[in-house]
């Protein structure tokens, strides 16, 4: 579990490093232009869309490791060849290598985690992994940021030559792994081993969580660096350093209570904590109406902004150890992989759609934005507390798992005649 927790970190550490550069590196370093640039984040999103519905299969088939080191390694390679390429199709085809790679690290790292924790210890592993993946992301942005100048295209050439390091040390230490075999919630689902989307779409409570997580990731992540800057910025009248400020303020609010908030998350039904997870980002959204809509002075707007995203780093701190546990547990044994991927496939949709939607609505039409999203996020608790009526009661309280012993079966009576 140490090896994939520093997997996790390094994997984060390497998409911090060069992401936030892509831009400028294409655009301007290398006089590309700014339709090259942009294509270049579409081909991200779209190599993703292309390899997670075969990575659910290959896991299930090969196992998460296996997997893990192919990625690795066809983002290592994308990474250098990356930062050599000199053209437009040069730069593309690096992108999708790049973007597929560290797509497939998702679901397989997710699954090794499901692989080496038990029901006791799973909601602390997703946590830890979460915690890591922001701390990675963060120094990596940092230090990559001091490493770039756009004068000289040798100091990109340096940043994506050590991002293929990381991923190529990454594989050294995940050969190392000697992956157990994990013990299942005692109730989830028990149908055919065989991999298939027919029967993963059969469960319907992995429907529901599917269908709540793109409202998760819609209304939340996807506004991050699209919408809601663009909302801070134009309504707002937030300057660059107060959203600079208020991204380091979601990073540090997750750093602090990550931990603080895992006892309760522990301790309480899951589907009641996504639910909770709604009504604080509703707060948010008031909070950012406030800073874009209200007649406050400059220096509330920007607190009220600052808010917004620290009250979403609060919300993001209690879904890491309640989400991804529970799409493992609702899994039927051997595959996590394929539920995993089928997630990450779903995170990957509302991400390509949210800024999309997010973004010029924000720019133009500050109070119809932050209605939506304001109701997206009530509808992330009704969402919330239906799904939990179609969970069994090991899995929206996985607590029970060590007090009682619940015999193998399908979804909860109610849920059979709903």
């Amino acid at each position: 579990m140490r090896r994939i927790h520093v997997g996790n970190a390094l994997s984060a550490f390497g998409l911090g490093f060069t992401v936030p550069y892509l831009y400028v590196y294409v655009a301007q370093v290398r006089g590309l232009g700014a339709m090259t640039a942009g294509f270049v984040l579409a081909v991200f999103a779209v190599a993703a869309l292309i390899v997670l519905p075969f990575a659910g299969r290959a896991i299930v088939r090969r196992g998460p490791l296996p997997v893990l080191l192919a990625a690795l390694v066809a983002a290592a390679l994308g990474a250098l060849s990356l930062g050599l390429a000199g053209s437009t199709d040069a730069v593309l085809l690096s992108a999708a290598a790049l973007g597929a790679g560290q797509a497939v690290m998702q679901p397989a790292l997710a699954t090794m985690i499901v692989d080496c924790s038990s029901a006791d210890t799973r909601s602390r592993a997703f946590a830890t992994q979460f915690f890591l993946q922001n701390l990675g992301l963060g120094m990596g942005g940092l230090i990559g940021g001091h490493l770039v100048d756009t004068t000289r295209v040798s100091s990109f050439t340096l940043l994506f030559s050590v991002e293929a390091a990381i991923f190529l040390l990454l594989v050294g230490v995940m050969a190392t792994v000697r992956m157990p075999h994990s013990p299942r919630m005692e109730d989830a689902p028990a149908r055919s081993a065989k991999g298939s989307w027919k029967q993963l779409l059969g469960n319907r409570a992995m429907v529901q969580l599917c269908v709540l997580g793109f409202v998760l990731f819609f209304a939340c992540y996807g506004q991050f660096e699209s919408g809601l800057s663009a909302y801070g910025v134009e309504a707002a009248g937030i300057s660059t350093s107060a959203l600079g400020t208020a991204l380091a303020a979601n990073t540090l609010m997750i750093v602090v209570a990550q931990f603080a908030v895992l006892k309760f998350v522990e301790r309480s039904r899951r589907s009641r904590v996504i639910a909770a997870v709604g009504l604080i980002w509703a707060v948010a959204w008031v909070a950012a109406g406030y800073a874009g809509l209200g007649h406050g002075s400059r220096e509330m707007a920007t607190a009220a902004f600052v808010s917004t995203y620290a009250l979403f780093g609060l919300g993001e701190a209690m879904l890491s150890p309640t989400v991804a546990p529970l799409v493992a547990d609702l899994a039927p044994e051997g595959m996590a992989g394929q539920y995993n991927s089928a997630f990450a496939l779903v995170k990957q949709l509302a991400l390509a759609v949210g800024p999309a939607v997010g973004g010029p609505l924000g720019a133009s039409l500050p109070t119809p934005y932050v209605v939506t999203f304001l109701a997206f996020s009530l509808g992330i608790s009704v969402l919330a507390l239906r799904l939990g009526r179609r969970l069994t009661p090991v899995q929206d309280r996985p607590w029970l798992a060590r007090t009682r012993v619940v015999a193998r079966g399908g979804a909860p009576a109610q849920s059979l005649t709903a």
